[in-house]
This record gives C-alpha cells, sequence and structure tokens, in this order.
C-alpha cells in the first residue's frame, strides 16, 4: 500500500472513531441518596410547664442538645392539666413523630394506654416505671409495653447527700423540705433528706409538708415562711415551682437553700444567693442519652436508672457558698457519697 494511501485509512478510521463516540448514550448518572429523614421527637411536659426552672425544664434541656448534637426534629407540647396528657401525645403520634417523651410520674398511665395504641412508636417516660402486679405476672416491658423505656432516678441517694449538708450547715438543729405531690419521686428525696441529715445529727428536726400541687408557689412560700418560723434555717425545695416558693422564703428571710432537680443556681437566679447546692436529676443527660440510642437503635424497653454509681445524680457545685462550706461539711458529703456508692450507707427508703 502506498503511503498516500495508508493515510487515507488512517484519516478514515479517526474520523470513524469520532462520530462512534458522539453518537453513543450519555451515560446515566446514579440517582442520588434522599437525604436522611430527621428523627421526630416530641416532648409532653407535665402541668409544671417548660420553664418551671427545674424539672421539665431540664427534660427539654436534653432534647434540645439532641437537636444540636444529632440533628433531630423536636419540640415540646406543655400540658395545662392532667387531662391534655393523652391528647398531647395523640397529637405527636398523628403528626409522625417517632419518639415520644413524656415527663413525670402522673404520666404514668396516659403512656402506657398510647405506647400500646401507637406500638410503632418509641415512648420513654421520666419517673415512672412498670412492674408486674404480683409475683408472677409477665414483664410488661416484654409484654404489652415493648416500646417503652423508663428512665428513673435514685431520687434517695441524692436526697441523703443534700440532708448531710443541710445538718452540718444548720446552726438551730431544724431544717424544713417544701415538698411537691406525696408521689413515690418527691417521697424518695424526702426520705433521703431526712436520713441524711439524722445520719449527721441524730437529734436534728426535719420538717416536711407535702403540697397537693407542682404549680402552686405561693402556698410553697407559705409554707417555708411556717417552717422558717418554727427554726427552720434550711429549706429543700422539692416541688418544681410549689418547691420554688420555699426557696423564695429562704431568699427572702436569709436562710438557706438547697434546690432540686437541676443546678438552680443557674435556672433560678432570683434566689441564688440563698442556695447552698442543689440535689440534682441530670434528667437533661437522661433523655439525650435515651433519644441518642434510639436513633442509632439501640434503645431498648426497661428500666434505665440514674444513681451516685453512674454519675446519673449528685449534688450542684456550691458557687457562692464554697468559701462558707467548713472542710468538715464537704467531707461529710465526699463520706456519705462514697458510702452510698460501694453500699455501706443504706438512704433508710424502701418502696
Amino acid at each position: 500500500m502506498s503511503r498516500s494511501a495508508l493515510v487515507k485509512v488512517i484519516t478514515f478510521l479517526i474520523a470513524a472513531s469520532i462520530l462512534l463516540v458522539a453518537c453513543a448514550p450519555a451515560a446515566t448518572p446514579a440517582p442520588a441518596k434522599p437525604a436522611a429523614k430527621a428523627m421526630k421527637v416530641g416532648l409532653v411536659t407535665d402541668v409544671g410547664g417548660v420553664n418551671d426552672k427545674s424539672f421539665n425544664q431540664s427534660a427539654w434541656a436534653g432534647v434540645q442538645k439532641a437537636i444540636q448534637d444529632l440533628g433531630v426534629d423536636g419540640k415540646f407540647i406543655e400540658s395545662k392539666q392532667v387531662t391534655d396528657y393523652e391528647k398531647n401525645i395523640d397529637q405527636f403520634a398523628t403528626e409522625g413523630y417517632d419518639m415520644i417523651i413524656t415527663v413525670g410520674f402522673l404520666m404514668g398511665d396516659a403512656t402506657a394506654k398510647k405506647a400500646q395504641e401507637y406500638p410503632n412508636i418509641k415512648f420513654a417516660i421520666i419517673d415512672f416505671g412498670y412492674f408486674p402486679a404480683k409475683a408472677g405476672d409477665p414483664d410488661p416491658y416484654k409484654t404489652n409495653l415493648t416500646n417503652v423505656t423508663s428512665l428513673l432516678f435514685s431520687e434517695d441517694q441524692v436526697g441523703y447527700l443534700a440532708g448531710t449538708l443541710a445538718a452540718c450547715m444548720s446552726k438551730s438543729g431544724v431544717i424544713g423540705s417544701v415538698s411537691g405531690m406525696e408521689i413515690p419521686p418527691v417521697v424518695r428525696f424526702v426520705v433521703g433528706y431526712q436520713n441524711g441529715a439524722k445520719a449527721v445529727n441524730p437529734d436534728i428536726k426535719a420538717l416536711n409538708q407535702y403540697i397537693p400541687s407542682f404549680t402552686d408557689p405561693a402556698k410553697g412560700k407559705e409554707v417555708g415562711l411556717s417552717m422558717i418560723d418554727q427554726g427552720a434555717d434550711v429549706i429543700f425545695g422539692v416541688g418544681g415551682n410549689t418547691g420554688n416558693g420555699g426557696l423564695l422564703a429562704a431568699k427572702e428571710k436569709g436562710k438557706m437553700g438547697i434546690g432540686v432537680d437541676v443546678d438552680q443556681y443557674l435556672t433560678y437566679p432570683e434566689v441564688k444567693d440563698a442556695l447552698i447546692t442543689s440535689a440534682m436529676k441530670n434528667v437533661d443527660v437522661a433523655v439525650f442519652d435515651a433519644i441518642k440510642a434510639a436513633a442509632d437503635g439501640s434503645l431498648e424497653a426497661g428500666i434505665r436508672l440514674s444513681n451516685v454509681q453512674n454519675g446519673g445524680i449528685g449534688l450542684a457545685p456550691f458557687h457562692d457558698w464554697d468559701s462558707k462550706i467548713s472542710q468538715d461539711c464537704k467531707d461529710k458529703v465526699a463520706a456519705a457519697e462514697k458510702g452510698l456508692k460501694d453500699g455501706s450507707i443504706s438512704t433508710g427508703y424502701t418502696p
């Protein structure tokens, strides 16, 4: 083949190749994966409201952390009265929420009922545990409440620590607790508080009054003032906004106060000067951890207990009172905490 003929063949082949490439169908791009749908978490507060400076507020803080850190879609509904519980749960359920968190012992029945109505929704309830009606009955978490997790706290343990400090700090030998409704979590606080105080001073007088409301600060203040008139120089507020009234009484009368559920030095600044500490239940941490477990599929039905052993409860920092609390009192609190952790100390609470 001549040189000119060879050039023509090569030119033809190159042209043909270009034509084939131009005519080839364009590659179809792989479809983009749809963005993962954010888990929807709804919080139903108790009647104290989301800004109660303690219990409900702490639960909502846990949801807010999950919104920020985990990217969940979170919302709360406030219950104004007991009859709101079921309809508030229904609202979240009908709006397609994946997890519903209910706040407080009083919501136990409503949560159990709705958890059975909506078996595909994860439920977490704070301060209420479900147990067999009698010995030999099946575990409800394994039968009809397989989608429910109870977030419980050893309030008697942190109450014991608060009582230890109160008795050590008291000059009058009289302390008080202004309490909300007489329900197990509140009773555990009070029993622990009184027994912790008696362990320091067997002769101490520990006043207490249960008030059938968590939303009556005026009554709480009235009771607190009455206890102060009886010689109390330390007031433990154990009842949401009702207990807050007791703390206000302590502040106004120049007495010492102990907050509850959260570090109330931060959430209730009006009384911070009087607060020697707060008996904290780390509700926010428990709520966040439950949401995180639900998000990764590891949340199991049953009880998740926060106690001194796992750091789920404890006294808040002493803040402005740190220099006013003697090393002896600090040592007594530390010894009580150590004893509760290793089991050598009992709070004296029995269910």
